[in-house]
């Protein structure tokens, strides 16, 4: 029975692979990197497989005892989704609050009845809904945007090393980045494509939104509420045509703002003093297991508002560059501190183009801009906070660092270079 299930789905699956990628092939650009891209993808996931992290193991372990759940008693089953227990035999698992890890492991339970627990199956079929939801954000930006580079969201969500890496095989990030990608992707088609938004794509929407909340509600909830802000820039100009940029910024400011005070009133987690403790706790924590590697260190960190908005501006730029290539702990924090240097390079590229003006800087709209940018500075600034330790660091940015590629791959330095390799 397992089996014949498994074949079923499996061959459901790749019936609508197929019929996705020869879609996909008919388009007339980029389409010679789109089977090289899904190579890598699934050559890295192999990889990613073959160095299983132990968070990997753990969740494969228990995703098979929950699958073992759902074939003996279904509505147990059932019941496990909805609650932050499990209980099963001899085992027991017990999680409190907005668990990601158990989220996960309750997704990978279902996902088992397509992989009969082959933790290799598990690992591609992650990859691909990753790969799949980044491709949709590429071909968005190249469909509503024809005048931005066509290579920038390649780079960014397709080659870009570390958000390769992470964002393959058993990791949160492979539904962290494919989700919010694609959420973003339906979002600038129903903002800037003038397209109807069918009532299948809401509820696809629905989904998308849910799984990357699960995941890290902390982090969905800025972007949900940069795209929200930037849904209502977007009412206000084909209501009352164009506004200037300065209108755009202090509108986005006290959409977000109300947000903000509104899901704190709702959500307790979300209010400054709980949130400003949770987070010093975090660096605490994880400032106490670093000491013997290179670490981010702050002299005053403390859960005020003040000391909060005084290391912010440090705790960004630790967030973007460290480790540096001369912090050395193993091959992993050299190749990391190389790409943190070529980071470092595009930021000033980037810089420079914007000083200069004259359309140099991009032709993205300024609102999507300001919403992109607003979501990678303040989660940047949040990770550099809570996160001392770089390993880590350095995967959690993974879930920023590709928009924040997409915009420094704007201006027209690189875009000229990129419109010559990705045709």
């Amino acid at each position: 029975m397992r089996i014949v299930l498994a074949l079923l789905l499996n061959a459901a699956l790749l019936f609508a692979l197929s019929r996705w990628l020869r879609a996909q092939y008919q388009q007339p650009t980029l389409r010679d990197w789109l089977g090289l891209l899904l190579l890598l993808k699934l050559g890295v996931t192999a990889v990613t497989w073959w160095r299983l992290t132990g968070d990997a193991v753990l969740f494969q372990g228990w995703a098979s005892l929950l699958t073992e759940q759902l074939w003996a008693a279904p509505s147990a089953w059932l019941q496990t989704l909805g609650s932050e227990t499990f209980s099963f035999q001899k085992y027991r698992l017990v999680y409190h609050g907005f668990s990601n890890t158990f989220f996960l492991i309750k997704l990978l339970s279902a996902v088992n009845l397509l992989s009969l627990g082959n933790a290799l199956l598990n690992a591609c079929y992650l990859s691909l809904f990753c790969f799949v939801g980044s491709w949709q954000l590429v071909r968005a930006v190249e469909q509503v945007f024809p005048a931005a580079p066509r290579g920038a969201a390649v780079v960014a969500f397709g080659l870009w090393p570390t958000v390769l890496y992470w964002s393959s095989g058993l990791t949160k990030e492979s539904v962290l980045v494919g989700s919010s990608a694609w959420l973003l992707a339906l979002v600038l088609r129903w903002y800037y494509g003038g397209e109807p938004f069918p009532r299948l794509q809401v509820l696809w929407l629905l989904v998308l939104v849910v799984l990357f909340f699960k995941m890290r509600f902390f982090f969905a909830a800025l972007l949900l509420g940069a795209l929200a802000a930037l849904g209502i820039v977007r009412v206000a100009q084909q209501l009352g045509g164009r506004l200037s940029r300065w209108s755009q910024v202090v509108l986005m400011a006290l959409v977000l703002s109300a947000g903000a005070w509104a899901t704190s009133e709702v959500l307790p987690t979300f209010r400054f003093n709980k949130f400003t403790s949770q987070l010093i706790r975090n660096y605490s924590d994880l400032r106490a297991n670093s000491l013997s590697r290179p670490h981010i260190e702050f002299d005053d960190l403390a859960p005020t508002g003040a000391s909060i908005a005084r290391n912010a501006p440090l705790a960004i730029g630790y967030a973007l560059t460290r480790p540096w290539p001369w912090e050395f702990h193993n091959l992993t924090y050299v190749a990391a501190g190389l790409e943190n240097m070529a980071l470092l390079v595009l930021l000033v590229v980037a810089g420079v183009a914007l000083v200069q003006g004259q359309g140099r800087s991009g032709t993205l709209p300024f609102a999507l801009v300001l919403a992109l940018l607003f979501y990678c500075v303040v989660l940047a600034a949040l990770l550099g906070l809570s996160t001392p330790n770089l390993g880590t660091l350095s995967r959690y940015r993974v879930v920023l660092l590709p928009y924040l590629l997409l915009l420094l791959l704007q201006n027209q330095y690189i875009a000229s270079w990129l419109n010559r390799w990705f045709r």
